[in-house]
């Protein structure tokens, strides 16, 4: 991908949103629930396209539930931000005046003993007034009580995120071209943010740079750490792209790898790609992490591999399904999610790689497709 042969995304219309609202109120009922209620973050712009300029103490909240049209309230200096918003044709817009009690404004649009799901993020003021002015009524999270929300991506989602994962193998291709020996963690993670600014990202979330003995922590915040000859390099980056996310990894080795690199690099090179194999529609979940992991514990490096196989990704880089023991959701056409297995050894070096792999009716489509080979730089 050249900055030129940058893609555009199809805009999505006031019935898209509409079918999504419409489908969460059915699947809350399948799930037992009365509703579910959906506070500013990212359900709430997947379903209305609103994104409140300034999340505040002001309660704002989408309302769906079998009994009404879907409603957002909204306090009403904000009602002219919402009323612009793609899917909001789709609501009933109600406000509340500052001075006003929301919580009387909320409850008319719920079963005074309903049972709901509610944002993850909701603020826990929010609930403690639902449920002071609503005693009898109940809530769960929406991870717990509708973790498939936004599982399945439609055609047009799926779009962006293949534009996105590109967008993250072409920034690959640029970072492995520069300079890596002399140089601090954080200059080659400004130089991969670049790049995938440069490349379509409208927001970089993270670069994960892990030099030398930085690479066995998976999560290493890129530091002051000077670069060596010798050194393998944990690369992990990734970011929104048309509202969707990236998150790719590979492990590179500045100079000549030594034999110990070289064999964990195909131990998880082998496990990678034995996960991504075992993806197609109706396989669990928890059957990727153990075809992956099975791998790396056959190789004497299980206890290694310290964190789950994968996770689900779209409108924000982790949400379900997870890829972990114990997790039975069967794989579904349109789910996106990682393929990420690594080893770490403690004090020396780590290597992880990383694709996101979608659903298809036939298997997994692999969503970055740059080499899964030990790349050299210098």
């Amino acid at each position: 991908m050249t900055v030129s042969d940058r893609p555009t995304a199809v805009p999505f219309t006031t019935d898209d949103y509409a079918a999504r609202m419409s489908r969460v109120v059915a699947d809350a009922g399948a799930a037992g629930l009365d509703g579910v209620l959906v506070t500013p973050g990212p359900d709430l712009v997947w379903l209305t396209g609103y994104q409140p300029t300034a999340i505040t103490e002001r309660l704002t909240m989408l309302f769906l539930t079998a009994e009404r049209e879907p409603t957002l309230l909204v306090p009403t200096l904000e009602r002219p931000d919402a009323e612009a918003a793609e899917g909001t044709p789709a609501t009933t817009l109600v406000d509340w005046t500052d001075g006003a009690d929301p919580y009387a404004a909320a409850s008319p649009m719920l079963r005074p003993e309903g049972t709901y799901a509610i944002s993850d993020n909701a603020w826990a003021m929010h609930l403690l007034g639902l449920q002071s002015a609503l005693p009898g009524s109940g809530y769960g999270s929406m991870t717990q009580r509708m973790p498939m929300l936004r599982a399945v991506k439609d055609d047009n989602e799926l779009a962006r995120m293949t534009a996105a994962g590109a967008a993250a193998d072409a920034a690959y291709g640029e970072i492995v071209r520069v300079r890596f020996a002399g140089r601090r963690e954080t200059d080659v993670a400004a130089d991969l943010a670049g790049l995938l600014k440069q490349f379509g990202h409208e927001q970089v979330d993270f670069t994960v740079v892990g030099s030398g003995p930085n690479g066995a922590n998976p999560h290493h915040e890129a530091g002051d750490r000077v670069i060596e000859v010798g050194d393998c390099i944990v690369l992990d980056f990734g970011g929104l792209m048309f509202g969707y996310g990236s998150d790719t990894s590979r492990t590179v080795c500045v100079g000549e790898p030594t034999a110990q690199i070289r064999e964990v690099h195909e131990v998880v090179r082998q496990a990678q790609e034995a996960g991504v194999q075992a993806v197609r529609p109706g396989v669990v979940c928890q059957d990727i992490d153990r075809a992956a992991r099975q791998v790396i514990t056959d190789a004497g490096y299980g206890e290694q591999f310290i964190h789950r196989t994968g996770h689900g990704i779209g409108v924000t880089t982790h949400e379900p399904p997870y890829m972990i023991e114990g997790e039975e959701q069967p794989l579904v056409p349109g789910m996106c999610f990682s393929v990420e297995p690594g080893v770490y050894l403690a004090g020396n070096f780590g290597v992880r790689i990383e694709d996101i792999v979608a659903v298809t009716d036939e298997g997994g489509r692999r969503l970055n497709n740059t080499s899964r080979e030990l790349h050299i730089v210098g």
